[in-house]
């Protein structure tokens, strides 16, 4: 990012993540509602991290607060609590123990996912050139419908003297084009000196961190617009046909990253690939595929179309058939799988293995060059089944896990194998095959469902 520790030791990021989103029609917290496989929260905790440490980041939960807390726990982030949500200045209030050690903070939006690093590192650069008390970020949309207006003095400049909500605009300002962005940052120590002028003296009676502005520069600090050419990148979503368009815009944006760095996505507009995904150069995606979580495909791999993987870390060359679905396991190079397999979670598949048609597995470990065919099955109760090399295992077999196969072993097809297989051996586990004439006839004579053998004759 070009900062040094020294010059981001000083810098807390605070998150604001209590509100609920009414608008979403949702009970679920706002922010955890998830665009590109992730959630809006986990988006900016992750551009945050680029600047800061988890250590210095803290977000502002309320509403679920335990659920949302659990969601992202692994960040490493901390958390603080306003357990009655009174608006975005009351936030801040709540955080006051929290940061009053940073010599300055950065405050973001917990749901406008699209904020990049970048963003962060040069309004963090601005606010220090400018020596501002208060920094926010504005921009002029094509809209500016609902955006409280920034306000300049006569002379013009890049000094601001208030920010004022749409509903609280005047006639005369509503033709205003440059809106606040909903990121801000602070020196700590004038923040903190006036936070306590906010007032809730506004339609929705809530503290408003916007109004900080007005108070800092009216007490003679100094606050100042860093503007942004890139209105879109702080968007954030109040329904959810808004949260599927910023989706779609981030997919759109993820398939194009690797096509650029030379992966061949057909129908890219088909697929659902989350912005976590990587994969290597000359491997294709079919359409219709879905790459989940932080998936790992190598290069000169093939994704064929339907497949769904999810958390998986596939090697060079690697080969799935339509319509597989794998979930937490890897597969080594040159394997190929499917169509129709499913890999539960934990299995490793070496090198060069086959995994047939309708096979499942499930923690299964299948070492190089094993071919594994035609509903073979991995065992229960979290027992192993251990196949050996060269091993052949005929159709329609059963083997019942705790069992092992020995190297270049034979299972003749339709067995039910629940017995170790010694190496070199042929296991044939099936009952000899008998006949009763007429049995069929004379039960259903008994269930009153009486019908006429065939004419003996015939």
């Amino acid at each position: 990012m070009g900062e040094d520790l020294e010059s981001t030791s000083k810098l807390a990021v605070v998150i604001m993540a209590a509100g609920k989103g009414t608008r979403l029609k949702s009970s679920r917290p706002k922010v955890l509602h998830e665009i590109g496989g992730k959630t809006l929260l986990a988006h900016v905790i992750d551009a945050a991290r680029q600047l800061v440490g988890p250590a210095d980041i803290y977000a502002v939960v309320g509403y679920q607060a335990e659920k949302v807390k659990a969601a992202v726990a692994s960040s490493g982030i901390r958390f603080i609590e306003q357990t009655e949500q009174r608006g975005t200045g009351h936030a801040i209030q709540c955080a006051r123990e929290a940061i009053a050690d940073y010599e300055n903070i950065l405050v973001l939006s917990g749901d406008a996912p699209l904020i990049r690093a970048a963003t962060l590192s040069a309004l963090w650069n601005f606010h220090q050139a400018q020596q501002a008390a208060m920094t926010l970020t504005s921009a002029e949309p094509a809209d500016s419908t609902g955006y409280g207006r920034v306000l300049h003095p006569p002379a013009g400049s890049a000094e601001v003297t208030a920010i004022v909500e749409q509903k609280m605009l005047a006639p005369e300002q509503l033709s205003l084009r440059e809106v606040n962005m909903g990121l801000y940052a602070f020196k700590t120590a004038p923040l903190l000196a006036h936070l306590d002028q906010l007032t809730s003296d506004n339609p929705h009676g809530e503290f408003y961190l916007t109004d900080m502005a007005h108070v800092l520069h009216a007490a003679g600090e100094f606050v100042v617009a860093f503007r942004t050419p890139d209105a879109e990148e702080l968007l954030g979503a109040n329904t959810i046909a808004e949260m599927m368009a910023l989706d779609a815009g981030l997919r759109t944006a993820t398939a194009r990253r690797l096509m650029a760095a030379g992966v061949t996505i057909f129908r890219p507009e088909t697929c659902v690939i989350d912005s976590d995904v990587e994969i290597g150069a000359d491997t294709i995606i079919e359409p219709f595929v879905q790459l989940l979580g932080r998936t790992r495909i190598g290069s000169d791999s093939r994704i064929r179309s339907y497949t769904v993987i999810d958390n998986c870390i596939l090697g060079n060359k690697v080969l799935i058939w339509p319509s597989c679905v794998l979930s937490d396991s890897t597969i080594a190079d040159g394997a190929s799988l499917g169509p129709f397999a499913r890999l539960r979670p934990g299995c490793e598949i070496g090198e060069d293995v086959h995994i047939g048609n309708f096979v499942e597995a499930k923690k299964a470990k299948l070492r190089k060059g094993v071919k594994a065919g035609h509903l073979t099955y991995d065992g229960a109760n979290k027992h192993l089944t251990r196949i050996g090399k060269d091993a052949f295992i005929g159709s329609d077999s059963t083997l019942v896990a705790p069992v092992s196969v020995g190297d270049g072993a034979y299972i003749g097809a339709g067995s039910c194998i629940t017995k170790d297989v010694a190496a070199g051996s042929l296991a044939v586990a099936r009952a000899h095959q008998t006949g009763k004439e007429g049995w069929a006839y004379t039960r259903r004579a008994r269930l009153n469902k009486k019908i006429d053998p065939p004419d003996s004759r015939g």
